[in-house]
């Protein structure tokens, strides 16, 4: 950027003198302003910024002088260099008034050019000095304002600390973070502002003798520092040394970065994840149990898998149930109703009443094995083996616990059983695991049952009847047989899952039912291309491949005209939304897996982009 011009005045009331001041100064980044008098000068002198002042000193009415004067005695005049030039011979009291009034040089007409030249060239390069100082000065100015700006605003604090530890900067973010004001932490040491304990500061000021010496000029630490309420802040602090002209350390910038949020999701996360492989573990536990114990009470595997795949379903159910109250528990009504939605229990033949009582979560998973146990041998060998019996299911709390009846009538007369099946020892250990028991009586009109746990907490006041349920009325487990083999024949399914043994599951149960599988498709990629490059007739879709979401491939069978279907462990809650497809939760039944695929490739229904179905 080229520098302004410097302005010099020249003050004659001979125009042949301007001239010939013109000649001689003007040029190479000088302006002349040319007055030829001394009122006509102050005027120019309220207007421009002035680097020197070539005064006459014999001008009629105003002299040089006391145009000196007066410029002596303004504030935006007072420090213009002055030189006097004067074609009169002149005495010491003269030339001594002329350095009075201010002039710094008194020269004698006919003035010797390169003399002046040499002068004013001086106060001209000292001008463009001023004029560069001050533009430096402009320029750090409004960078030290945006850094101010920035550090005031910043979410970091900003705190400058001197080689002895006392706080020399304190920003605006320090203030919001600590809740100390400038006023109050500037001057102060940080243990005696109670910010920073004494174990902190230690390892502080370990840090700082280390960049005294030297070592380690760019540092973050860890440190927990107390805000001005009391309360811990826990935070990152970005250490850096700066050093003045001869080596020497003169402060510690530190930036801070409050963490305490951070840190508390991630002892958040880790309890999350200890948690989540407490459940996991026991739940795998609960599965090996229940496959040894169905396998060593079942005749043949024929009566072990609807056995155990009822007894996985009902535990599943359970889960999704907790899963949709993030595991803080389950209405007992909701487990009743899994019941019915699984077509293990005909709506019509079950009486129900009892409030809507919230359950524990570890509480609700042992009742939903007892209620789908109860259910079971109900329909084995209970009031609902035939078509006329009949279920009575009721619950209340009294003295601290809760106690449920179960009371069936109508079936086959009853005869006790000549051993404990794993069933009975299922409901009444599972109970006994919460402090609570079961009772059984085998009456000849039906089986009675008694169960009995521990519950915190009042009755809910609503009234007892149970409202309108949402039945699927399927068939009831292990009663009624897969549909028949090949009925998939000549069928092309796409099988998109990330889970191995999953894919390799639902792959063998189509296979066997006559269809040609492709896949399974494990990533999103693959199952585009093969969408792409193979035709089929439906598809059976994750809703999570690799913890990705499917919507591209749900909207690339849409765009097909490809029916297909989802398949999740997480609920319908967490399917891609705008699907017009139905869902099949995992862990799945196989007969409800084969209805769903024949559905795809028999209904003929087109794929659209609206509403899930499940």
């Amino acid at each position: 950027m080229r520098p302004d011009p410097v302005k010099l005045l020249i003050v004659d009331d001979v125009p042949a003198n301007l001239d010939a001041l013109d000649a001689l100064l003007g040029g190479n980044g000088i302006e002349l302003l040319r007055a030829e008098s001394g009122p006509e000068a102050l005027e120019l002198l309220l207007v421009h910024e002035v680097a020197l002042a070539l005064l006459d000193v014999q001008m009629p009415g105003m002299d040089g002088f006391e145009l000196a004067e007066l410029m002596r005695g303004a504030e935006r005049t007072r420090s213009i260099p002055i030189i006097f030039l004067t074609a009169v011979a002149t005495d010491e009291r003269r030339r001594f008034r002329g350095y009075e009034t201010g002039a710094v040089d008194y020269l004698l007409k006919p003035v010797d050019a390169q003399v002046v030249r040499s002068k004013v060239a001086i106060f001209c390069e000292l001008a463009r000095q001023r004029q560069e100082l001050a533009r430096q000065r402009d320029v750090l100015a409004a960078a030290l304002n945006r850094l101010q700006a920035h550090t005031d605003n910043s979410p970091l604090a900003v705190v400058e600390f001197d080689p002895d530890l006392r706080i020399i900067s304190w920003s605006g973010g320090a203030e919001r973070l600590f809740g100390y004001s400038a006023r109050e932490a500037v001057g102060s040491k940080a243990a005696e502002l109670r910010w920073l304990a004494s174990e902190e500061e230690a390892l502080f000021t370990a840090l700082v003798e280390e960049m005294r010496c030297g070592r380690h000029l760019r540092e973050m630490q860890t440190h927990r520092v107390a805000h001005r309420d009391g309360s811990a802040v826990d935070c990152e602090w970005y250490c850096s040394a700066l050093f003045d002209s001869a080596g020497r350390l003169s402060s510690v910038n530190v930036q801070i970065l409050d963490v305490t949020e951070r840190k508390r999701a991630e002892e958040t996360r880790r309890l999350l994840v200890g948690e989540l492989n407490h459940r996991v573990k026991n739940t795998l536990a609960t599965v090996q149990a229940v496959a040894t114990q169905t396998l060593k009470h079942a005749a043949d595997l024929s009566e072990f898998k609807p056995m155990f795949m009822g007894r996985i379903h009902a535990l599943a159910r359970a889960h999704s149930l907790l899963s949709a109250t993030t595991w803080q528990g389950a209405k007992l009504r909701d487990l009743v109703e899994t019941q019915l939605q699984i077509g293990a229990i005909d709506e019509s033949r079950l009486i129900v009443s009892g409030a809507n009582i919230e359950l524990p979560a570890e509480t609700a998973l042992r009742l939903a094995l007892v209620l789908h146990e109860l259910t079971t041998n109900a329909n084995k060998y209970g009031a609902l083996s035939n078509s006329s019996g009949k279920v009575e299911l009721d619950w209340c709390v009294k003295g601290g616990n809760l106690e449920i009846s179960w009371i069936e009538s109508g079936g086959p007369p009853v005869a006790p059983p000549s051993g404990s099946g794993f069933g009975s020892v299922l409901i009444e250990r599972g109970l006994k695991a919460d402090g609570g028991g079961a009772e059984v009586s085998y009456a000849p009109e039906g089986v009675r049952w008694k169960l009995m746990m521990p519950f915190e907490g009042d009755e809910p006041a609503e009234p007892a009847p149970l409202p309108t349920l949402r039945s699927q009325r399927g068939a009831r487990p292990g009663r009624d047989a897969l549909p028949s083999s090949r009925t998939l024949s000549g069928k092309r399914l796409l099988v998109i899952e990330d889970e191995p043994l999953v894919g390799m599951e639902v792959a063998l149960i189509l296979g066997d039912a006559g269809a040609d599988v492709i896949g399974p498709a494990t990533t999103i990629e693959e199952a585009l291309d093969l969408i792409a490059s193979k035709p089929v007739d439906g598809a059976l879709l994750d809703a999570n491949l690799q913890g990705r979401s499917v919507e591209a491939v749900a909207e690339a069978l849409v765009a097909g005209k490809i029916p297909f279907a989802f398949v999740s462990g997480y609920g319908t809650s967490h399917l891609p939304a705008g699907f017009n497809a139905p869902a099949l939760e995992k862990p799945f039944d196989p007969k409800r897996l084969l209805e769903v695929a024949i559905g795809l490739t028999t209904d003929h229904l087109q794929p659209t982009t609206t509403a899930i179905a499940s």
